[in-house]
């Protein structure tokens, strides 16, 4: 049924991302746009619990679009798992008088907001939010684009060392279930071979492929490992099995942490998280609930939280073998 929508609250929950702040300032923009009064909730549902809310206008949100992270904050919140934790947050909003909630995260926040929406019958739209790439229902996440350019910058910074002293760098990219990251960054730096949790290489096969290039004429050698990876859980003992097969290369290992989710988003991000928004709050007036609005295709669209929480995104497999053969 569709519910009188008068006011509406946003907050940020799970890892940040670039282009978050982007996404709540089209949410309160097209808040104001459309007659609609927009609080901000501080730390993500941990906040909501703990009634950390500010009222958010057009100019409350401006100089925010080229920021990274999230001026809201964002928290992960074991109290919120708990019903009683629900229970006060759901609370609060009506003491606010608020009528629909928007959340910008993962399926982390996506789950949470499932479970509340259908407790409460609050409407709910999710927007993703993570660099990860890892949410079914949407061609890209909030974040990616400007954490591959990030790992891609840093990959061409290190194999200008590499090249320099004929060293082999195993490089850890973020991607704990996801290889969005080190297959398209791999590919986009040349690296002779990448580790994602989706196929399973072998240790064997990677000492193969990598004495292989070496006997190529290949001094040296750029390995991006996703941290999620099979056989790169440690990628310190991947390094160590490389050099006691490959005594000839000087392995190094670089984890590139989080330098990946910070920095100024880029425009792509910045466009894809003002799409987003708007289309968050488009959809509330529309009378829907309990979704995630994504892009497919170049369009927005409405996809349940089920189907972008319990499906599993599918990697592009020709994207594999694109990274095969441009490696040889």
């Amino acid at each position: 049924m569709k519910k009188d929508i008068k006011k509406i609250a946003v907050l940020t929950s799970g890892g940040d991302s670039p282009g978050m702040n982007a996404a709540i300032r089209a949410v309160v923009r097209n808040a104001a746009y459309s007659g609609l009064k927009c609080d901000g909730i501080y730390r993500g549902y941990q906040g909501l619990i703990e009634n950390e809310f500010i009222e958010l206008g057009p100019r409350d949100v401006k100089n925010t679009i080229n920021r990274g992270g999230t001026f809201l904050k964002s928290a992960r919140s074991k109290d919120f798992m708990d019903k009683k934790g629900r229970e006060k947050a759901y609370k609060n909003l009506r003491a606010r008088h608020i009528d629909a909630l928007i959340v910008i995260g993962g399926d982390g926040t996506f789950t949470g907001a499932s479970v509340f929406s259908k407790e409460f019958d609050i409407p709910i739209i999710g927007i993703p939010g993570t660099i990860d790439n890892d949410i079914n229902g949407t061609d890209y996440t909030i974040g990616y684009d400007t954490a591959l350019n990030t790992v891609v910058e840093a990959i061409d910074k290190i194999r200008d060392t590499a090249s320099s002293h004929d060293r082999l760098f195993l490089i850890e990219v973020m991607g704990r279930d996801a290889g969005d990251i080190a297959l398209n960054s791999g590919i986009g730096a040349g690296a002779e071979e990448i580790l994602i949790p989706e196929e399973n290489l072998g240790i064997d096969r990677l000492i193969e492929s990598l004495e292989k290039s070496r006997k190529t004429g290949k001094s040296s050698s750029i390995v991006v490992v996703s941290e999620g990876d099979q056989i790169g859980k440690n990628i310190t003992k991947v390094a160590e099995s490389i050099q006691e097969n490959l005594p000839d290369y000087e392995v190094k290992v670089t984890v590139l942490g989080h330098i990946q989710r910070g920095g100024s988003p880029s425009c792509f991000d910045r466009v894809l998280a003002s799409r987003l928004g708007v289309g968050a709050v488009d959809a509330l007036i529309e009378g829907k609930s309990n979704i995630m609005v994504g892009i497919e295709h170049k369009k927005i669209v409405h996809v349940p939280f089920e189907i972008a929480i319990n499906i599993k995104k599918i990697l592009d497999t020709d994207l594999i073998r694109v990274a095969d053969i441009v490696s040889t």
